[in-house]
């Protein structure tokens, strides 16, 4: 019997790179003030290009204008917009643009298939090291944004990085409090085991995260999480083709979100669809598409949201996966 792996036929539009915090492995941000803001209309024109082309979700990457920032208010409209754009040309948006106020993300809701934030790690050793300089990584704030988010009935994508300083405890102690939330609310469709690789622009010089152990960190995962939230890996950051599939024979059931350029690690590109197929179909995995939200939340969307899922699961050029 073949067995299943999905991901997400993903585009990322990115309002801004400029973001406040300063995370010492990061490969993604620029100083504030120094970006130019994507535009609506280069925006469209993106998305026209990718119309009929199986592309279902569209991530909205952000970084992150300071709540205190004049700019704040229209950085917000900003992705609001874009996030409207995205769903009026049929697109289901999923949005990931770091700490936001309930009233941000009860107003996202509107506009978004699900939503995404990292924890990332909840020791707070962090915040004397590569996160010295990131007031929004502060663990509470970040557990906060996923008890907001089950509260507002968002179908929420979350997870874990790997290799920035924390001990194998900590991402333990992160995991069981991940599993806490959803036990409570019911809302975290994934949990994201992303290991750190080096990027050519990041400040911390440290090693990466060792490859080999990550199919133990997925097997300890799946005992720690409740059975209800798929574990998700980022194929591209998995060097070793044999690792990536002992993390399926682990656990691993979903690759994630794959657009033509991962924005967060550039230096990482997926191997091609074919090639991915290809070497998932040597261990019996059959490659299959999902939308960015899994069916049982399908009733906390609104309409708008609800009219172009119904589009998309009916649609001939996708077939997504229905019964995940």
């Amino acid at each position: 019997m073949t067995k299943k792996i999905t991901y997400s036929p993903a585009y990322t539009l990115v309002p801004t790179y400029e973001c406040f915090n300063r995370c010492t492995y990061c490969n993604f941000r620029v100083d504030p003030h120094q970006d130019s803001w994507l535009t609506l209309e280069k925006s469209r024109t993106i998305l026209q290009k990718l119309q009929y082309k199986s592309v279902c979700e569209i991530l909205i990457l952000s970084g992150e204008v300071h709540p205190q920032s004049s700019r704040r208010k229209a950085w917000f409209q900003h992705i609001y917009d874009l996030c409207q754009l995205a769903l009026s040309m049929g697109f289901l948006p999923h949005t990931n643009v770091g700490i936001l106020s309930f009233a941000e993300m009860e107003t996202l809701k509107t506009v978004n298939a699900s939503m995404g934030l990292m924890v990332e790690q909840i020791t707070p050793k962090l915040l004397e090291t590569v996160h010295g300089h990131s007031p929004s990584k502060l663990p509470s704030l970040r557990l906060q944004q996923l008890e907001w988010a089950g509260q507002l009935k968002i179908p929420f994508t979350t997870g874990i990085l790997l290799g920035i300083g924390e001990k194998e405890e900590d991402s333990w102690h992160t995991l069981e409090a991940i599993a806490e939330l959803e036990q409570k609310w019911h809302h975290i469709q994934e949990v994201i085991l992303q290991p750190h690789q080096l990027g050519s622009k990041q400040k911390l010089e440290v090693s990466t995260f060792p490859i080999d152990k990550l199919p133990k960190m997925v097997a300890k995962a799946r005992e720690i999480l409740p059975n209800s939230i798929t574990i998700q890996i980022p194929p591209n950051l998995i060097t070793d083709p044999r690792c990536l599939l002992d993390c399926l024979e682990a656990g691993a059931r979903d690759l994630g979100g794959i657009s033509p350029k991962d924005e967060v690690n550039p230096d990482y590109s997926h191997l091609s669809h074919q090639g991915l197929v290809d070497l998932l179909a040597s261990k019996g995995w059959e490659l299959v598409p999902r939308l960015p939200v899994y069916p049982h939340y399908y009733n906390w969307l609104s309409s708008s949201l609800q009219k172009a899922l119904s589009t998309w699961n009916n649609s001939s050029h996708f077939q997504p996966l229905l019964s995940i």
